[in-house]
């Protein structure tokens, strides 16, 4: 019976290291998350936008598939739903292309 006790005593030892373990590094991957700083990952000034007309009056667009800040714009709508607010303006994708949208908020 005393085997029995020294191995379970054994199994929650290590039970509790691994849960230390981890709250440790949950500890850690919070803080580091908490302190991030925001930083964007792509500049609508970098892109090329032209203007345009549509149901909703006048919008800028754009088609700059070759610029790596369209490209993570494209992703960054992607990751919201095709849609987001950023320094003022309303973003969108349009469906099934590589255009996306934007209008100054008022």
């Amino acid at each position: 019976m005393n085997e029995k006790k020294e191995g379970l005593a054994e199994i929650m030892v290590d039970f509790a290291t691994a849960l230390e373990s981890a709250c440790v590094n949950l500890k850690r991957y919070a803080t580091d998350f908490v302190n991030a700083e925001e930083k964007p990952l792509w500049d609508p000034d970098k892109i090329k936008w032209t203007e345009a007309e549509g149901q909703n009056g006048k919008y800028e667009r754009s088609e700059d598939v070759n610029s790596g800040d369209f490209k993570n714009l494209l992703k960054d709508l992607a990751a919201h739903g095709g849609r987001l607010n950023r320094l003022g303006y309303f973003y969108w994708s349009f469906s099934k292309s590589a255009v996306v949208g934007r209008k100054k908020k008022e």
